[in-house]
Parts: C-alpha cells; structure tokens; sequence
C-alpha cells in the first residue's frame, strides 16, 4: 500500500533559478553619469531657468501676457496653425507612408530622401523658397493667386505652409517601421475575406499604427508650435494679425520685456510638455519602444 501511494504521488517540479543580471562595470555607470550630466546641461536646466525666471514675481507674467490682446491673438494664431500644420501633416504623412511601404514604384527612393529634407534644410531657407514661390509681387503663382482673391505669403495660409513643411517628416518617421513591422498578413486575409481597401484600412491597418499616428502628431504639434525662422520671413511680422508666439518672444525680449518674453516662452514649452507626457502615460505598455 505504502508502496502504491509513493507511486501516485507526482514528482516535484524543479525550483525555478532566476536568471542574474549582468553586473554593471564602472563604464557603464559613467556613460550613464555623462548622459545625465548632458541632458541636465543642455534641456533641464535651461528650461527650468525659463519657468523660474517667469514666476520671480508670482504670477504678474503670466496674466500680463494674457490681458496683452496683441499677445492673446498671437497665441490664437499660433494655435490655428499649429492644428492646421497638423491635421495637413497627419493625412499627407499617413498617406506617404503607406505609399512607402505597401508600394514598390521608380523614384522610391528619392521620394523617401525627398521627405527628409526639412530636417536637414534650414527653415530661413524654406521661408524664402515659400517667398519665391507664392510672393504677391515676383512668385511664380503669387500674383495669379492674389488676383483671385487668395493671399498666401505674410497672411495665414503662408505660415501654415511654413509650419506643415517644418513638421512634415514627424509623421512619416513614426509610423513607417510600425507599417514595416506589423507586415501585409493581417490586410491580405481581410482582402481574402472580401473586404475591399476602406475597410481593410480603417479596420486592420489605422489599429495597428494608431499609436505611431498619435506620436506624431504630438510630435507635430510641439514643433508647430516652436516654429519661428520660417514664420518670420513669410508671415511680415504683422502685429496683431500675422505676428505668431515665438515672434513675440523675440520683440519681447529685444524690447527688454524679459518677463512677458520668458512667460510666453514658458506656455508655449509646457504646451509642448504637456502633450508629450499624456500621450506616454496613456499610451499602453506594450506600445511603448
């Protein structure tokens, strides 16, 4: 009996050894130190100078430049753009993307190296190509344009032309590897069952790159926002209707209104801030690199 019952009895499972960490040398904690160290250095600490700076006398900084009304109408125009510039970059960006990688066609390459260019151009240049282009005295289409009643260079639709170009790579680089990496397995079987591509897209693939579109366009929309050398050479600088934020951080501060230029510097950071931190607090772990 005895001898029946050690038999029934299931063996014990081996003891689960954990795996130990590698030890870390002390390269790697000076490569961490100098990390840090240069972060600090060249973002922390400059910016926290800006909010120190825009709260020295409470908060007089803040509601000076929010009862200025030529500086509440820059904020406004500065956020029409900035949405403007992002909705145009979130629908051409997707779009391109799509093209890039579902489709094999000549000139992919230049089309891929031609996306990258406003990050290697300086914006000054992208003003004055803009200038060239759409000016209401000497641009190729300026003229015909103002005729018709429609005014691009030193009005709206100019600086957000400026801001969409600036900003446009944002999209692209944030959603083309996730594109790569989810592969055409999961749209070939949805066109297998019969769906045509509207419902392919919007039920398989906008799913699956969701949270790339959302960073880009958190990305897009912060540096929207900062834009300035492009602004300011097609937009006129008109106060009260083409004048953006970033333009009045710089009249601000060359008139020796370092209060007023330090607080819309300090909206303008956190604005930006803000938008980073929600989307990577809400974003799910798994989606996150």
């Amino acid at each position: 009996m005895t001898d029946l019952l050690t038999r029934e009895q299931p063996p014990k499972a081996a003891p689960v050894r954990r795996r130990s960490r590698p030890r870390k040398g002390p390269v790697a904690y000076l490569l961490r130190l100098f990390v840090t160290a240069y972060l600090v250095l060249l973002v922390a600490w400059p910016v926290s100078l800006v909010a120190i700076r825009t709260f020295e006398d409470g908060f007089s900084g803040i509601q000076g430049i929010l009862e200025d009304p030529d500086t509440v109408t820059a904020l406004k125009l500065t956020v029409t753009v900035a949405i403007s510039a992002v909705v145009v970059n979130t629908l051409f960006g997707v779009g391109i993307s799509l093209l890039l990688v579902r489709s094999e066609f000549p000139g992919k390459r230049a089309l891929s190296a031609l996306v990258d260019l406003p990050l290697s151009v300086s914006p000054i240049v992208v003003g004055l190509a803009l200038v060239l282009v759409y000016g209401g005295r000497n641009g190729w289409f300026g003229p015909t344009l103002e005729g018709a009643g429609l005014q691009v260079v030193f009005a709206t639709p100019g600086i957000v032309m400026a801001t969409a170009f600036v900003a446009l790579p944002l999209v692209i680089r944030e959603v083309v590897p996730v594109l790569e990496e989810i592969g055409t397995d999961q749209e070939v079987a949805a066109q297998t069952l019969g769906a045509n591509g509207w419902q392919t897209f919007w039920r398989v693939t906008l799913p699956a790159i969701k949270w790339a579109i959302v960073y880009g366009v958190v990305l897009s929309l912060a540096r929207s926002l900062g834009e300035f050398g492009a602004v300011k050479v097609v937009s006129g600088n008109v106060l009260g209707q083409t004048r953006t934020a970033t333009l009045v951080v710089e009249e601000k501060y060359l008139n020796f209104d370092q209060q007023g230029a330090y607080a819309t510097a300090f909206l303008l950071a956190m604005v930006s801030v803000a938008c980073i931190v929600i989307v990577s607090v809400i974003r799910p772990k798994n989606e996150r690199s």
